[in-house]
């Protein structure tokens, strides 16, 4: 019956996600989050961290990328903390905690949760873990702290890999 109800509410969240076109972008990552209003933050970000060319480059990707209200969520003074020159390191492991190597897509997610037994382990950039787990009818990121962020959309390609964009930003320890 527990089985039942993961393949259903798997099949249900990628049914009824709202996906970017499954075609190859011409636009790479950095590109695409310029482009998008409602990552402003994560590219101020990136610039604070110097990542911009490194997402810019061959990869391929998968990038977890926090909206601005995920962001807002953060203190203020601990989110302009870590723009400040002074705290660059500590800004680029945060950032590369939301990228993962390679290309993963969300029928790969979805496969290795159905592998798992709803849970999927993800080693991101910076050398740490994000699992991803299927809860309450949905797909989430759990940060090594157990913060979980919910994937509101999945599949959005790029030339250089694939974005799924997070509700809230996941914080290595």
């Amino acid at each position: 019956m527990k089985k039942a109800i993961f393949l259903f509410s798997t099949l249900a969240f990628f049914a009824f996600a709202p996906n970017a076109t499954a075609q190859n972008n011409d636009k790479n990552i950095v590109d695409i989050a310029v482009s998008v209003d409602d990552f402003s933050t994560l590219v101020t970000a990136l610039k604070a961290a110097d990542l911009v060319s490194a997402l810019q480059g061959e990869g391929p990707f998968t990038v977890f990328a926090p909206v601005n209200s995920g962001f807002a969520k953060i203190d203020a003074n601990a989110l302009n903390s870590l723009l400040q020159p002074q705290n660059k390191a500590k800004l680029a492991a945060v950032l590369t905690y939301h990228v993962v190597a390679g290309k993963i897509t969300a029928t790969d997610v979805a496969a290795a949760l159905k592998k798992g037994n709803g849970e999927a382990t993800l080693t991101t950039l910076n050398g740490a873990t994000l699992t991803a787990v299927s809860r309450n009818g949905g797909i989430y990121l759990k940060d090594t702290n157990g913060n979980y962020s919910k994937i509101a959309k999945t599949d959005v390609m790029a030339s250089n890999g694939v974005i799924h964009i997070i509700e809230d930003v996941v914080m290595p320890k």
